[in-house]
């Protein structure tokens, strides 16, 4: 008889493994998806800035996400947009989770994330709120740990395109030196590939010096000269 190589049993029972998690994933998860991209549509940052008299798309940035309306009313509308958008990721993820354990709650939490990032009829948002909250249903303290990286980077440089980078660009790596497995890692590796794409034209900007910097005041910021 041939000898084995080392590890080729590991590696074998860990691809059933992952098929056996696949196969059980019901055919309803499936029909579920448009539920979690429903979810991730919802507009709270452009419901909350209209409510005040502001449209999101056209001022600051452009971008209708919680940094955005902060840096337009201040932080404690951002903080309401930040909590609706990571509810939606949450949500959506704790529905797959609750149908089809953890390989649901990636389907629908990422069907969340695209919904968030590329809605139907107008422009879509960075995606990372969305993201965190199907992420906390995932990894709850790997979420806090990198939270509370992203509010000192923040704070600090006051520009949350860099905090969010930096968070986006960890987050693989903390779920890999966590011991997870590789196919879920390989996922969230995907999420943050998006995640980089929709912040392009951030990374342009500060290439360029010109990232406008995030509101941490209660009030909208002065007006830009």
């Amino acid at each position: 008889m041939v000898p084995r190589p080392m590890g080729a049993g590991r590696r074998r029972a860990a691809s059933e493994t992952v098929g056996v998690k696949m196969a059980a994933m019901s055919w309803y998860v499936l029909l579920l998806i448009p539920i979690g991209y429903g979810l991730g549509m919802f507009p709270s940052a452009v419901l909350v800035a209209r409510a005040k008299g502001h449209d999101i798309t056209a001022e600051g940035s452009g971008n209708p996400g919680a940094s955005n309306v902060a840096r337009l009313l201040g932080w404690r509308y951002g903080a309401i947009v930040l909590v609706a958008d990571f509810a939606k990721g949450a949500a959506a993820a704790g529905i797959g989770y609750a149908a089809a354990g953890r390989p649901g709650a990636y389907v629908l939490g990422c069907a969340a994330v695209v919904g968030h990032t590329y809605p139907l009829r107008r422009k879509g948002g960075k995606g990372v709120a969305a993201a965190g909250g199907m992420l906390v249903v995932l990894f709850p303290l790997i979420v806090l740990a990198l939270a509370l990286v992203w509010f000192v980077v923040a704070r600090v440089l006051k520009k949350a395109s860099i905090a969010s980078l930096l968070v986006v660009v960890a987050f693989p790596v903390a779920v890999g030196l966590a011991g997870y497995e590789a196919w879920e890692v390989a996922v969230i590796a995907g999420v943050s590939a998006l995640l980089v794409l929709r912040h392009l034209p951030n990374i342009r900007r500060l290439v360029r010096r010109q990232e406008i910097d995030v509101n941490l005041r209660a009030g909208p910021e002065a007006p830009m000269r």
